[in-house]
């Protein structure tokens, strides 16, 4: 039985949702392992667009386990607004198909607080943060200081490290950052009413997991931003705070590494970014506004608009190498439509040098320049094509090229943000 893991190769906002979803069919649990609130998949179901940013995309689809695992950080106030909204819409009709890790850090409101104070004292190095806690939240994980899931549940234990904890943040929010500390009996109060909302969903998620997959049962496991966005892999310090590749999905919920058997990346046919940091193939021009809106590239869960460039061979080698992928899932190939050519990133210069691969150091991956290969465009409305026969040639043209660069086969070409607007080169589940 094949397991398979999901993963940004970009910068994150590749289209992750949709190709969850899609192989989601041929799951028995879907595995959120890393990341938080902070990422947002918009799926659309027909005439509907659902936007969701912690519960798994598998949601959506009768029958299905969903486990949200112990690499990710909860918002409790965000989940229940999420199954709220979810139920209300007849979208979950068993609490049973939904699991949340004992095991779990919880954000607390010191930590959206520290995380907002500290991005706006920045100034001009910014990070990009969505000021909600998750960086601040890691960091209290890392330094054994955070209150996970089964804490909350328990009452005493949950007051006593409350009251501990907040003496060092409201020193850091009064001395340091000049903000109102935060109130023991506020927190208390409001997170104790989570709890007992909460608890319906906690479990052993990491034991759940290792029976259903010797009794032979398929997993998918879904990450959230991107393989740059990687705290050991990506464009550091512009990153998230969370282990974003594959080897995020063992860490973040138990699983060996021995049960995974594939691995596809996430890829636009071009590419985006949010917040601050390098961006070699940015185009900051009108191509890159008419990508910005021809590709609707604002951000689901901040409405931030998106970086935009062309596709970028380094990123996507990068990714094949560090992610070990098996397939690459190109997304969003449709928005290039309009263009009479396009262009395609095949290296990096610095210096008049060329260079093998990503640059870890970030003063020199600012300064890097792209080297460039032209393609001829295809202008015609591919929305329609379900057999990559359909395409036009120039466009499987550009699909065959990207796949060259990147060393990767392309299993997937998603033609439009429609469920059906997919064709399947090769389904990993088998």
């Amino acid at each position: 039985m094949a397991n398979v893991v999901v993963v940004g190769a970009q910068w994150g906002d590749e289209g992750k949702g949709k190709v969850v979803d899609i192989y989601t069919e041929h799951a028995d649990d879907i595995v959120r392992y890393q990341g938080g609130n902070n990422a947002g998949h918009t799926l659309v179901v027909g005439n509907e667009k659902v936007v969701l940013h912690l519960i798994p995309s598998g949601i959506l689809h009768e029958g299905k386990r969903c486990i949200i695992g112990n690499g990710v950080v909860l918002d409790p106030e965000v989940f229940i607004r999420e199954i709220t909204k979810l139920k209300e819409s007849g979208r979950i009709k068993d609490d049973t198909c939904l699991l949340l890790s004992e095991s779990l850090h919880v954000i607390m409101p010191y930590h959206k607080r520290i995380d907002i104070a500290r991005e706006a004292k920045s100034g001009d190095k910014k990070i990009g943060t969505t000021g909600r806690g998750i960086g601040p939240c890691y960091e209290d994980k890392i330094g054994r200081r955070g209150i996970r899931l089964m804490d909350l549940l328990n009452p005493e234990v949950f007051a006593a490290k409350l009251k501990e904890f907040l003496k060092e943040k409201n020193f850091i929010l009064e001395k340091l950052l000049g903000e109102p500390a935060c109130s023991f009996d506020e927190i208390y109060e409001e997170y104790q009413k989570y709890a007992a909302v909460l608890a319906t969903y906690v479990a052993d998620t990491s034991l759940i997991l290792s029976k259903d997959l010797k009794a032979g049962k398929k997993a998918l496991f879904e990450g959230a931003q991107g393989t740059l966005l990687d705290v050991d892999h990506g464009t550091y310090p512009y990153v998230t705070s969370s282990s974003t590749c594959a080897g995020g999905a063992c860490t973040g919920s138990g699983a060996s590494p021995r049960d995974i058997n594939e691995i596809i990346g996430i890829s636009k046919a071009y590419v985006t970014r949010v917040g601050s940091g390098p961006f070699p193939t940015e185009l900051l021009d009108d191509t890159g506004e008419q990508l910005r809106q021809t590709g609707g590239e604002f951000g689901a869960t901040t409405g931030r608009p998106r970086r935009c460039g062309w596709f970028d061979a380094m990123v996507a080698r990068y990714a094949v190498r560090v992610n070990g992928l098996t397939g690459i899932a190109l997304t969003k190939l449709d928005v290039l439509s309009e263009f009479d050519t396009i262009k395609v990133c095949t290296g990096y210069t610095h210096n008049g040098a060329a260079l093998e691969d990503l640059p870890a150091a970030l003063e020199i991956f600012e300064k890097c320049q792209p080297v460039y290969e032209e393609l001829p465009g295809w202008k015609t409305d591919i929305t329609a094509a379900r057999s990559f026969d359909e395409l036009p040639v120039n466009a499987r043209a550009y699909v065959r090229r990207l796949e060259e660069l990147a060393g990767c086969q392309i299993v997937l070409v998603s033609v439009g943000p429609r469920r059906d607007q997919t064709i399947i080169l090769r389904n990993p589940f088998g």
